[in-house]
């Protein structure tokens, strides 16, 4: 194609897509890049020294980016007589199939909108995908910011953002309110704005599923659904739904369920699964300040994904450092997730983070992680040195202030000192993985005090159980059942089979009423002359209001928890006591 002011490099080649998507990738490709308005030329001029020398250093000249300068916002205007969004560079984005954005302008006034929601939806790039890291040294407002390490996909085409809207006092407005009171029974003020919300399956499944192969790539170990459905059920409740359906037809193979997890395995995941587990949205932005560490992936729709993509970057550094890519079938755009701040245009004074680690993740996506990772080290080790731009500077005492483009000259001087990345990467690796055992140590050990602190609710009876059971033989003397009851701190054993019978309890009252009240010698009289056998068991998947029922129908204060047949834990009345303070459970759910 024949382009009126773009300039298509004389080497190089465009990225291609095989049948899965996945981008193919010569040795000297061609990406696109756009500057962006205010601060963009500034942040942008200094990310692409920083990139290609991280390419000339890791490769050594072996490999090389032709970088294509297209055309979007202020500079655009200038060239395409007043257009802000310029066909061609549409064209042109679809052509490379890889492009990076700086920062872009909205025209004030009606009429114009937004050129970054414009571009998701005329170039159908359904993912936005926003890692989420923290990187040593950087200011931040938590304390433990090391432990958040997520990637959010934010489905960018529908919910709220997809632009139906009906302006109050309009013909449409007042021909949809009609409908919906008339034909549909809503009720709702009048004069109200009016909105839709389309959720699809298809919208959802494509995101899902890129969420979830991005989980296997990259060894992920949970994705996570984020949603309201426990009030827009046909919306939300329904995203939730058909993500689990993804998950269960076409990755059966490779992911498991939360609920499988503590119902069917006890806590501990199947080695090379995936966990698929879901949480309600206002309850993960809480989770993400105190349990940062139980969630790796996190799917989600627009308006959820908008709000907690900015939220999560504020714990590590703020949006200023935050990489974005959106990203669809065949053709991706990464960019700076900040705005244009006009204010510091031309003063080469901010900080290029969130559009530097948007190209990492550029560099990720094409397959040149190498690169990616020595920019990620360097930018850490210079920011440990306390070198910044002002953002940084006013936070952190002793630091030394820089501009955009020393700042730039730092992190290329410590790629080219050279960086032990796979030392590091071993390290933080190891670190991931004691984490991860640690967690599944008390998944295992601790169920309910796992779900509490993960942000589930038990709804089996195998969710609240005590896993160590306290055995006796039945020819114990109820002296050694009262010594074993009194050094494990507990006030019941259980009794073991025998002759042809099952599991047996003896507790504390059996032993005052039937032991003591009854004068007998408590040195002389058995175990199992005095327990309860058989006693009353239940599986594990048992629900937990089923329980509560058995035990007052039978006015007993323990069950038997079982799985397979074999005994493997015990529920007492106090466990469902601690369920309710705990989760405040009740019978309807």
């Amino acid at each position: 194609m024949t382009y009126r002011h773009i300039r298509m490099p004389a080497q190089g080649d465009k990225v291609q897509f095989d049948a899965n998507g996945r981008p193919k990738v010569s040795d000297q490709p061609i990406l696109g890049y756009i500057e962006g308005d205010g601060i963009g030329p500034d942040i942008t001029r200094a990310c692409l020294r920083i990139w290609d020398a991280a390419v000339e250093v890791v490769y050594g000249g072996r490999r090389k980016i032709h970088w294509c300068e297209l055309f979007l916002g202020e500079k655009a205007a200038s060239l395409y007589d007043g257009n802000y969004y310029p066909e061609e560079t549409l064209t042109a984005l679809r052509e490379l199939g890889v492009s990076i954005k700086g920062p872009l302008t909205t025209p004030v006034g009606g009429g114009f909108r937004s050129l970054n929601v414009s571009l998701r939806q005329d170039l159908d790039l359904y993912a936005c995908v926003r890692p989420v890291r923290y990187y040593s040294g950087v200011p931040s407002p938590v304390r433990e910011p090391q432990l958040i390490d997520v990637v959010i996909f934010r489905e960018n085409t529908e919910d709220v953002y997809a632009g139906i809207e009906y302006a109050s006092g309009t013909p449409d407005n007042k021909k949809l309110a009609q409908f919906l009171r008339q034909e549909m029974g809503a009720e709702f003020f009048e004069d109200a704005g009016l909105g839709i919300k389309p959720i699809s399956p298809f919208g959802t499944k494509r995101l899902v599923r890129q969420a979830i192969q991005y989980a296997i790539d990259h060894g992920r170990e949970s994705v996570t659904l984020v949603h309201k459905g426990n009030i827009m059920k046909y919306t939300e409740g329904a995203f939730r739904g058909w993500g689990y359906q993804v998950a269960r037809e076409e990755f059966g193979d490779r992911t498991i369920t939360e609920t499988e997890v503590f119902e069917e395995h006890g806590g501990k995941v199947p080695e090379g699964k995936i966990v698929i587990k879901d949480r309600i949205a206002d309850i993960i932005f809480q989770l993400m300040l105190l349990r940062p560490q139980e969630f790796d992936v996190l799917a989600t729709m627009n308006l959820n994904g908008d709000y907690l993509s900015d939220a999560i970057a504020a714990q590590v550094g703020g949006v200023g450092i935050a990489p974005g890519a959106n990203i669809g079938d065949g053709v991706a755009v990464f960019e700076a997730t900040h705005g244009t701040a006009p204010k510091y245009a031309n003063q080469d004074k901010v900080n290029p983070g969130s559009l530097l680690f948007s190209g990492v993740d550029m560099l990720d996506y094409i397959g040149w992680t190498e690169a990616g990772d020595v920019i990620r080290e360097a930018f850490q080790d210079v920011v440990q040195d306390k070198v910044v731009t002002y953002d940084f500077a006013r936070q952190m005492e002793g630091a030394r202030e820089v501009a955009t483009s020393a700042f730039a000259d730092e992190i290329i001087s410590r790629i080219h000192a050279g960086i032990d990345v796979q030392a590091r990467a071993e390290a933080r690796r190891q670190w991931r993985l004691e984490n991860r055992q640690l967690r599944e140590s008390r998944r295992i050990t601790a169920p309910m005090e796992a779900m509490l602190e993960s942000g589930r609710k038990p709804t089996a009876i195998g969710h609240i159980m005590t896993r160590k059971l306290v055995t006796i033989a039945h020819d114990a003397t109820i002296d050694d059942a009262v010594r074993v009851m009194r050094d494990h701190g507990v006030s019941s054993v259980i009794v073991e089979p025998h002759d042809g019978l099952g599991w047996g309890i003896l507790t504390r009252r059996d032993v005052m009423g039937r032991v003591a009240q009854a004068g007998r010698n408590s040195a002389e009289v058995t175990v199992g002359e005095m327990a309860t056998t058989p006693v009353i068991t239940v599986p594990m998947t048992e629900p937990i209001s089923a329980c509560i029922d058995r035990m007052i129908k039978h006015r007993i204060r323990r069950l038997l928890v079982e799985e397979n047949g074999k005994v493997i834990g015990i529920a007492t009345e106090a466990d469902m006591v601690n369920a309710v303070e705990l989760f405040n459970w009740i019978r309807a759910e």
